[in-house]
């Protein structure tokens, strides 16, 4: 059985207004496996930042069952605190101090030896390859080497579950593919990753499991893969050397449409989820049809489709309530 990093039921939270309390989280249940990623994804105030908050004993729960690390949340909030490192929207680097000052602070707040400290310090600064700006007041530094040196603070406690919180949101694409290697690397060493994220191409890129967050409440959840085949939109593509088999396989399949921009014309769309099942069952009757392609590609609608389609689907759903 699967150890799980992370394991909520029930997790509610509301904060108090001026008509009556706001629902922000309405009893969701988690489930995070141990060395992995899984990204938390929804609309601004869906919930994302409260559920980390809680997650990391910087907010209390209103109601629901929760262990981290295989700690009880409300039981025993220090060890949850001992086993996890969080990296929040805003940068927590001291930026009147180095990069090498602000890991030696990390090292004295975790009660590190001066030795262990130092050592852990240059082991950081090679990982994240900050060397040669250690001495460098962290104001001079590039908003990716920012997020590198925060990161680094938060492994200074070798914690064994990290809250990252939209942690490449203001980078250039160059910067937050080095974040994503340094993600990738500390998930390979056993680290487990609890994300949440405004770029949808980072949670695919990046998570095992995502789930999507809407209203306080879970509405879908799965591997990237599984979301996008929630959505229509999905087809085959088929390409085949002539148009006799080209024919062949419409009349095999009976559906289908050939794309009037092909230059070609020998390019067969066909509606599909993309699943192994249909998969299996077209290329079956192609075979039976003798119209093999000489080219197939799959394509699926992406999490950016997932993500507007079923939280509208959310906002109609509320507004047919109101």
């Amino acid at each position: 059985m699967t150890n799980l990093a992370i394991a909520a039921e029930g997790l509610r939270k509301s904060y108090p207004g001026k008509d009556g309390d706001k629902v922000v989280l309405d009893g969701i249940d988690l489930a995070v496996p141990e060395g992995t990623i899984f990204s938390l994804l929804g609309p601004n105030g869906a919930g994302k930042t409260t559920t980390v908050q809680i997650l990391s004993t910087l907010a209390r729960a209103d109601g629901g069952e929760v262990r981290v690390a295989g700690y009880d949340l409300a039981r025993e909030p220090d060890d949850v605190r001992g086993a996890i490192g969080v990296t929040g929207q805003y940068s927590a680097v001291d930026k009147l101090l180095t990069g090498e000052e602000n890991l030696l602070l990390m090292a004295d707040l975790h009660h590190l030896s001066r030795k262990n400290g130092k050592r852990k310090t240059a082991e950081l600064l090679e990982r994240f390859d900050l060397v040669e700006a250690a001495r460098k007041p962290a104001s001079t530094y590039s908003g990716g080497m920012q997020r590198r040196l925060d990161l680094a603070m938060t492994l200074v406690g070798d914690p064994g579950v990290i809250f990252l919180d939209e942690p490449t949101t203001g980078l250039d694409p160059r910067s937050r593919r080095t974040m994503w290697g340094i993600v990738r690397e500390l998930v390979a060493g056993g680290v487990t990753i609890f994300l949440t994220t405004q770029y949808l191409e980072e949670a695919d890129q990046l998570a095992d499991h995502i789930a999507l967050l809407d209203h306080g409440r879970l509405i879908a959840e799965g591997t990237a893969d599984e979301l996008k085949r929630l959505i229509p939109g999905g087809h085959l593509s088929l390409r085949f050397t002539d148009e006799t088999a080209l024919a062949a396989a419409l009349g095999a399949l009976g559906t289908g449409f050939v794309d009037p921009s092909d230059d070609d014309r020998l390019t067969l769309h066909v509606p599909s989820d993309g699943g192994v099942a249909a998969l299996r069952d077209l290329l079956s009757r192609l075979d039976a049809a003798g119209a093999e392609p000489a080219d197939l590609a799959v394509h699926t609608p992406d999490l950016d489709d997932v993500f507007l389609t079923l939280t509208g689907r959310q906002d109609q759903k509320q507004e047919a309530t109101r």
